[in-house]
Formats: C-alpha cells, structure tokens, sequence
C-alpha cells in the first residue's frame, strides 16, 4: 500500500520562524520534530507573485505545479486543464481531504477532495469568526451568505461562501480538529492525502491569551536590515500590508509586531502538535510522509516594509520541510526549490506519474540526497514593477515604477540581510549582465511578455 501523506500549509511565515532551523526566540516544538525527522529544503522560495495578494499565485502554483504566468486569473481559479494534485492522488486511489484556507476557487477545491471539513473559501478573515463551510459531496457549494470588508479595498465588501461560523474558535484550532477528526474516523483501506492549510499566523494577528503575552516585546530581537522606510518608492507604500504600521517605521512597533507574529505561529505549531498526536494514537504515524510549508514569507520591519510585495528574501523565502516513510532525518539542503515543485516531488515519494501539465521539477533526488542540485537560478516577479533573479551568490532586482527604473545587486552570501546595494559598483559590471541575461531567458521561458503586468513591466525597462 501507498503511504498517507499529510500536508501543512501556512499563512504568510518565513523561512527563519522555526526553532531547529536557527531562530533561538521562537518556540516550535512540534514543526522541530518535522526537521529533526526529515529533510529541510532551507532555500526554498515562491516567484513572488502577480496580485498584491501573493497567496493567490502562490497557492495556485502548488496546487497545479505550473509557474506563475501560466496561471489562470491570478490564481483565482485553477482550469481543469491544469489538474490539481489532489486530483492526481486522487486518481491515484487516495482518499483526499481538505481543510482551512482555499483560495483558488470552488470548482478546483470539489475536484481536488473526496472529504473535507471547516472549508474557508477565502483570502483572509478574523481568525475568531471563521465563515466556513461543512463539505459537499455534490461541489456545489452555498450562495454568498457573509459580507465582510474586502483587505485590500477598505472602502468596498466582498461576499465570502460559508454555510455557518463558529465564533469564540480560533481558526488554527477549527482545521486541527478538523483533521483530527478525519483521522479518529478515518478506516478506509485506501492512503489519504490530507491537505491543512491553516489562517495563521496572517493577519489580524489574535489568538489565545497565552500566546499573546508569550514573547515580549522588549526581548525580541530588531532585524538587522531594519529601516524606517524603504529606501526609494516602488509604488507598495500604500498596499494594503505596509499600512499595518506607520511611516516611519520604529523598532518598538516592528518588535510588537514581530512579538505577536511569533505568539501566532507558536499557537499554530501547538495545533499542529495535536494532529501529529492523533497520527500516531491511531498508528498511522509510521506510514504517512508529511510535508510543513508555509505560502509566502513576510516583511516585519526590514528594509522598512510590512509585506511581501517585494524580492527581498524575508519574502520569497519560505519553510518547506519533508518527512515519513523513505525519508532520510536532520537533514538540510541548501539547493534551490520552488512550491510548485513540491507537486512532482510527492508524485515521485509515492511512486505515481505527474500530469503532463506540471512545471515543476521534482527534489526527489535531492530529497534521497541534500547535495544533489535540483535548481542553480531563480526568477521573480511583483506585478509590472519588479523582475529578479538569483544565481547561487548574487541577486539582480529591476524595478519599474511610472517613468523610474532602479536596480539592486546583492552578494547576498557577503550581505544575507540585501544591505550593500553593489549595482553601481563597476568591478560587478559582469556579473550584472550575466544575470540580465538570465532575466531575459526566464522571461522567455515564463512566458512573461504574454501577461499583461509583463507585458506592461518589459514595454517600460530600460537598461
């Protein structure tokens, strides 16, 4: 038989929120237990994204294995031409179940589960008054019954498809006694997929009171790439993130905020705790691969942001750890990923074939061994203002706002925090047209000009 496989999904956390991987201020007990059991892909990232909403690109990209301009909509939607993982493990004869945050449409939710439960068909909410919704067989899910105050336009609501709310619980507890449940009541010879794509810790950032007073603000560290305001405008100073806190930026509101994003993740990490319990109560611990990746990283307080519209690594970086059956232990790599090569991967670890429609690239080998060397460059991208581009040293930055284009090199081996802009430097000249020539290539490659913020980006740069 198949292994189960278990999928954590969070919202909005960075690479360097987990105990075992370096943060010696956070507390993650249980997300530790997953690296000290598994392999640790410490550099991997998304491609940014081309909605002020990352999530929704990023999440698509898992979920179909595609890159980002061969998305539909934003992501808003996946098409049954790209056919979601959960539909693969599917037709694979898994059991699927989700739960939490779905954000790519109803129609590629009903055709990813076969169950599911406290289903949030939403971008974000507070997390105390979850509209959600119980599972439909038939896919057809309620009319919108729940105005709610669109996030990113103040002035205007959005209707949001929830059957009920539970309030007084919050949302990370709602999808772990979710699963929970799944898993209890769960006596199917058939593996499971379980997909638990949790709120937290995305704002607002409310929780428990315990977890709200666990860090103090006054012993939490201020990032060393702190700064009152980003060094010139990008035209992000407005989005919906960067008005979290005020201009000009201080260390005592970036340490609040940093004191409450790690209570949330402490909290979501003890509710994860709890679905790991029941796995291995009920003995099916030793059969399932689970994988812990959050959806995008996040910005609190370096180079004066709030959010994750930009090419910084805070916010391209995410957490993306693999462990079970087959699975080597305390393991890290440093070799480059993406999300959407987490489809192929899982297709691999369970010996089935991906879909023609997949882009991504499996890290299986990488998986079986860390030196192996899945990617050697990336590509970003923010709407029509940014295109980036790594190689295993340095990152090139373009932006491109109204009739202003700026550019950013870093050696970000010498300067991890992106500090030392070396880009007027002319002993970098080389390096700086070698990976303009790697942007072009991508460019192409992604498909880049046919969408319309590329399009709009490429007409404007100028070099």
């Amino acid at each position: 038989m198949k292994p189960n496989i278990l999928f954590f999904f969070t919202d909005d956390q960075r690479f360097d929120t987990i105990a075992a991987l370096g943060n010696k201020e956070i507390i993650t007990p249980n997300i530790d237990r997953l690296v000290e059991n598994g392999v640790s892909f410490t550099h991997a990232h998304i491609p940014c994204g081309t909605s002020g909403a990352v999530c929704m690109p990023s999440r698509a990209m898992l979920h179909s294995g595609r890159t980002l301009f061969h998305l539909q909509n934003e992501g808003q939607e996946i098409p049954e031409s790209h056919i979601t993982l959960g539909e693969t493990l599917k037709n694979a004869g898994y059991r699927t179940f989700g739960t939490g945050k779905w954000h790519n449409g109803i129609n590629a939710y009903a055709r990813s589960f076969t169950d599911g439960a406290n289903i949030f068909f939403g971008g974000m909410n507070d997390h105390w008054n979850v509209p959600i919704n119980n599972f439909d067989p038939t896919g057809k899910y309620s009319v919108p019954k729940k105005k709610s105050v669109n996030p990113w336009f103040s002035n205007q609501t959005e209707n949001i498809i929830c059957d009920h709310v539970e309030p007084g619980k919050h949302s990370s507890e709602l999808f772990a006694e979710a699963s929970i449940d799944f898993i209890k009541n769960y006596n199917s010879n058939d593996p499971f997929f379980m997909y638990i794509s949790f709120m937290a810790p995305h704002d607002p950032r409310t929780m428990p009171e315990e977890f709200l007073n666990m860090y103090n603000p006054d012993e939490i560290s201020l990032p060393l790439n702190f700064k009152e305001e980003h060094p010139f405008d990008y035209g992000i100073r407005d989005v919906r993130d960067e008005v979290l806190a005020p201009y000009p930026r201080t260390p005592e509101i970036v340490k609040k905020h940093i004191s409450e994003y790690y209570g949330m993740i402490t909290h979501l990490d003890n509710e994860l705790g709890k679905v790991l319990a029941a796995l291995e109560s009920t003995g099916k611990l030793e059969d399932t691969i689970i994988v812990f990746a959050g959806d995008n990283g996040l910005a609190l307080g370096q180079h004066g942001l709030m959010g994750k519209q930009n090419c910084y690594e805070h916010s391209i970086r995410v957490p993306l750890v693999f462990s079970g059956p087959g699975i080597p232990k305390n393991q890290k790599t440093d070799s480059y990923a993406y999300l959407l090569d987490i489809y192929p991967t899982l297709c691999d670890l369970v010996d089935i074939d991906a879909p023609s429609s997949v882009e991504g690239k499996s890290l299986f080998k990488t998986i079986m061994n860390p030196k192996i060397k899945t990617r050697e460059t990336l590509y970003f991208a923010y709407t029509n203002m940014l295109r980036s581009v790594k190689n295993e040293r340095y990152k090139l930055i373009e932006y491109v706002y109204g009739d202003t284009t700026s550019t950013q090199l870093f050696d970000f081996i010498e300067d991890p925090c992106e500090l030392n802009n070396l880009y007027s430097n002319e002993d970098y000249k080389k390096i700086v047209d070698s990976l303009r020539k790697e942007l072009f290539k991508y460019r192409d490659e992604w498909d880049d000009c046919a969408h319309k913020f590329g399009k709009e980006f490429w007409d404007k740069y100028k070099i």
